[in-house]
């Protein structure tokens, strides 16, 4: 796995975080993420992320499930094995609404579940790398990754300045990879052993 070099800083307020991430952005620094024991409102706007498209993605596996529902159903009562049913026509729309409606929010709420977790890498055996350990605890964590033009010892200093508590460099997998945690931790533990 290719490792990164990450300068994380940790701050203990979410008053001193916001200030902190416009800064990092004006000086030009690149925010690889900010890890935040409960949800921030304004946050992502702060870091200069696009609106998630989520919704759109909704609106679509909705729609297909519409679409699936009334061709279905149509093919079945007209074409397939239409019916007699006390009288009512084959193509019977206001009959059908309740099944339509039921599969529409079922192909909508699957999909976005599944978008979700495939757009945040959410999955049984599917790690990423933890900079702090109490991120998500009581610690507003902001990862920043190091480019070629970082100089480690400045931005330190930087976080440092702008109200960072603890402030540390971290070589780690930037993307997330099939395992799990004991055994990675493991591995950390013998390379240690093993350099000293």
């Amino acid at each position: 796995m290719a490792k990164k070099k990450f300068v994380v800083g940790c701050f203990d307020d979410e008053a001193v975080l916001f200030p902190a991430v416009k800064k990092v952005r004006t000086a030009g620094y690149k925010i690889h993420d900010v890890y935040t024991p409960f949800p921030v409102h304004g946050l992502d706007h702060a870091m200069g992320l696009r609106e998630t498209s989520l919704h759109t993605a909704g609106f679509i596996y909705g729609i297909t499930g519409t679409t699936t529902a009334l061709s279905c159903i149509s093919w079945i009562f007209t074409k397939d094995w239409p019916l007699n049913i006390g009288g009512k026509p084959h193509f019977a729309l206001p009959a059908w609404i309740p099944i339509t409606f039921e599969l529409t929010v079922l192909f909508a709420a699957v999909g976005m579940v599944l978008t979700f977790c495939y757009l945040c890498q959410l999955a049984p055996f599917v790690k990423k790398h933890h900079f702090h350990a109490r991120a998500t605890d009581d610690l507003f964590v902001m990862v920043i990754e190091c480019t070629a033009k970082t100089n480690e010892a400045d931005l330190q200093g930087f976080l440092n300045s702008i109200g960072a508590k603890e402030v540390n460099v971290q070589e780690a997998e930037a993307d997330w990879w099939f395992g799990r945690y004991d055994q990675e931790q493991q591995l950390i533990r013998d390379t240690k052993v093993e350099v000293a």
